[in-house]
């Protein structure tokens, strides 16, 4: 019986995938086995030692302590693509709404609500709307900056829209370039993209070297009057460069689901309140795919999706499977073989993969375990955990 502990409000649709002969759920447990979480801040929270996973339903997981996971053997899984259709569709309704001007003029019909009658009201609807003018999307460019789940499908729908589509993705996927529409121009680097497009949008994760990926720099390499979008991460655009463009002219519209203060009340910027999976369909995805994930782990030792640890996933064979994270150091497979071997286990399938500093081996073995060999396994140096499922 595992025990897995839900730090925010997990829809019973992924709840579900927990059966209660399997799995005790709680909120409160100090002890669990694994851990659903979306948003909660767990940097301050005690990781317990038999913690096993933590599983967070949406892709971001700038709210988990990731390094101190590692060190501890914690696998951090997260839900790629679960939301990409939610984010995907509000990125499609907000080129709409930066390029017709709908929030400022809706706020300027608002600002009519005094007139007296519909005839006066008509009036000054004709004559102000002019001010409201904006281009449509057909035969306009599209530079889409990051071609994964998410990129993917803003390009293909804008396509769809009669755009021209050019798209910048060093480290693109083999699936996302399947499912990428032939007619997306690839662009060989950022300035080749910026320099080309009336509308810029942002697809990639947040890292040291994504952080202010619209900067000053690059802000000056775009079209004058290129609308930004970015629904992925505040800090990949640099908030002061950003203003500074928009006080320019080079950028006539900035549109963002990642609110910050000195963005607010500004001419030309639109921020939503980070709606981007805001769907219930999206929440229930993301709930599903970071269960199962975590449901997997734990009772076949499988990782799939994991942001800390390689993916490795097998089918069970032999009677025992035995699972050691440890570190990506020379001559571990040899040390444990050989405790293997010593034991008198015969290994039917054998799995080793690394993710930099990060490794994960899987042994599926006939024979009688003895009860000491997790911890003849636990004490070779660099193995950090060792499960017997």
């Amino acid at each position: 019986m595992f025990v897995v502990r839900t730090l925010n409000s997990i829809s019973p649709a992924g709840l579900s995938k927990l059966p209660q002969n399997l799995y005790t759920l709680s909120q409160d447990n100090p002890q669990p086995d694994g851990i659903l979480v979306r948003s909660a801040d767990m940097h301050e929270m005690e990781l317990n030692p038999n913690l096993l996973a933590i599983a967070r339903a949406g892709a971001g997981v700038n709210n988990i302590p990731l390094d101190r996971c590692s060190q501890q053997g914690i696998v951090v899984f997260n839900t790629p693509g679960a939301n990409s259709r939610s984010v995907a569709e509000l990125v499609v309704g907000a080129l709409v709404m930066g390029s017709r001007n709908l929030v400022p003029a809706a706020q300027w019909v608002q600002n009519l609500a005094g007139t007296t009658s519909a005839a006066a009201l008509a009036k000054e609807v004709e004559k102000g709307k002019k001010q409201f003018i904006g281009p449509e999307l057909k035969d306009k460019r599209l530079g889409v900056i990051g071609l994964g789940a998410i990129g993917v499908k803003v390009a293909n729908m804008a396509l769809a829209l009669g755009m021209e589509v050019y798209g910048y993705d060093p480290y693109i996927s083999v699936d996302a370039a399947w499912n990428l529409n032939r007619g997306v121009v690839h662009c060989v680097n950022l300035n080749d993209l910026l320099r080309k497009c009336d509308y810029v949008t942002l697809h990639v994760p947040m890292t040291p070297a994504t952080r202010d990926t619209l900067n000053e720099k690059a802000l000056d390499s775009c079209k004058d009057g290129v609308r930004v979008l970015n629904f992925a991460r505040g800090e990949l655009v640099n908030n002061q460069a950003m203003l500074a463009a928009l006080e320019s002219g080079k950028v006539s519209c900035y549109l963002t689901d990642f609110p910050a203060p000195e963005l607010l009340g500004v001419p030309g910027v639109i921020c939503t309140p980070h709606l981007g999976a805001s769907t219930p369909e999206s929440e229930q995805n993301c709930a599903v795919m970071a269960a199962e994930e975590l449901s997997d782990y734990l009772k076949n030792g499988n990782i799939r999706n994991s942001v800390n640890m390689p993916e490795v996933v097998q089918p069970r064979s032999g009677s025992r499977r035995i699972c050691l994270i440890h570190k990506n150091a020379p001559g571990l497979i040899s040390s444990i073989t050989a405790v293997t071997t010593q034991a008198g286990l015969n290994i039917e399938t054998m799995v080793n993969k690394s993710k930099k500093e990060m490794a994960y081996t899987l042994l599926d073995a006939t024979g009688a375990v003895p009860a000491d060999l997790a911890g003849q396994l636990a004490e070779i140096p660099s193995v950090i955990r060792v499960r017997i499922l």
